[in-house]
């Protein structure tokens, strides 16, 4: 049985590699493609960065308190690159 799934898995691959290699192609890009896809994903002034985000909730709550604005807690369980 294993082994039938192994063919068949292979069948699979062998079936659908080639429109797949033809549809994710890779393109060659010019300098200033490059240059310009480069600028686009490098990372920016992101909104996210501007919150002054805490570590600390005793201070965070303080300083919610203070300036009369809610608390935002992110809070998560396991490896906090999602590898759980």
């Amino acid at each position: 049985m294993l082994r039938n799934t192994h063919l068949v898995a292979i069948w699979l691959t062998c079936l659908f590699a080639g429109p797949l290699q033809q549809t994710y192609a890779l393109q060659s890009l010019g300098e200033e493609e490059f240059q310009k896809l480069h600028a686009e994903l490098l990372p920016g002034n992101e909104a996210w960065k501007t919150i002054p985000w805490q570590t600390d909730l005793l201070k965070a709550q303080q300083l919610a308190a203070e300036s009369k604005r809610p608390l935002f807690i992110w809070a998560m369980d396991g490896h906090p690159l999602g590898c759980t």
